[in-house]
């Protein structure tokens, strides 16, 4: 009797183990994305390319730090981020400030036959961030070239997208004792990589490595489910 009983629970366990394993790796496998703007439209003004939304584009999608989007355009079109919503608005490079507004490439007017072009750029500070095209004084912004979105904290940057200056002390003033200002913004670091450039359509697409972490996680998951067994058993 105790025999079948035994060889019964055997699938139970199984089933049960799996649900535990289910359980402890939800919600930490999620990677890192890359968006591709404008999908296979790219980043152009309307003048160029008349169906074009980039705000619709936009809509739907879950954007956190450490994400990538990127820009397939030319040389005849600028990528400006900004977080200050006067100088989205007026879509005015000129007129922004050194700390709220970054131009990710710029345009060469004398170009005569416009060479294509990917711009990558990290999502490094959370909530709300301004694109649009800065040149020929907003033209292409007033023409459709630009959007808005919200990014959410998601994971966190990565290690590669980090500022050092974040996790380095403030600071003090020799005179006062007091702590210094804070450390600036997180900025892009110059040997950050890059993640593979792939459609934002696909399922895969965009996902940073997480193998060491995946499997530091396992080794953590693994010794509580062992720690559980005993306890699985007795019933």
């Amino acid at each position: 009797m105790e025999q079948r009983m035994s060889r019964s629970a055997s699938p139970v366990l199984l089933g049960l183990l799996l649900l535990l394993l289910f359980v402890f790796f939800s919600g930490y496998v999620e990677a890192y994305k890359n968006y591709t703007v404008g999908d296979s439209l790219g980043w152009y003004d309307k003048l160029q390319k008349p169906n074009v939304n980039y705000q619709k584009w936009v809509a739907g999608k879950n954007f956190s730090l450490g994400d990538f989007l990127l820009f397939n355009t030319d040389n005849n079109h600028s990528v400006v981020q900004t977080y200050n919503f006067t100088t989205y608005k007026r879509c005015d490079y000129d007129d922004s400030l050194d700390n709220d507004t970054y131009q990710w490439s710029t345009t060469d007017p004398s170009a005569t036959d416009p060479v294509s072009v990917t711009v990558a750029v990290p999502l490094l500070k959370e909530g709300m961030t301004y694109f649009f095209s800065g040149d020929y004084d907003g033209w292409q912004c007033k023409h459709g070239q630009h959007f808005k979105l919200n990014v959410s904290h998601g994971q966190g940057l990565p290690p590669s997208l980090k500022d050092p200056a974040d996790d380095a002390p403030s600071p003090v003033a020799p005179d006062s004792g007091d702590e210094g200002d804070a450390a600036p913004d997180t900025v892009v670091p110059a040997n950050f990589n890059n993640p593979k450039e792939e459609h934002d359509n696909e399922e895969s697409s965009g996902s940073a490595s997480l193998l060491p972490f995946f499997l530091h996680l396992l080794n953590y998951k693994f010794s509580g489910i062992l720690a559980l067994l005993p306890v699985v058993f007795i019933f």
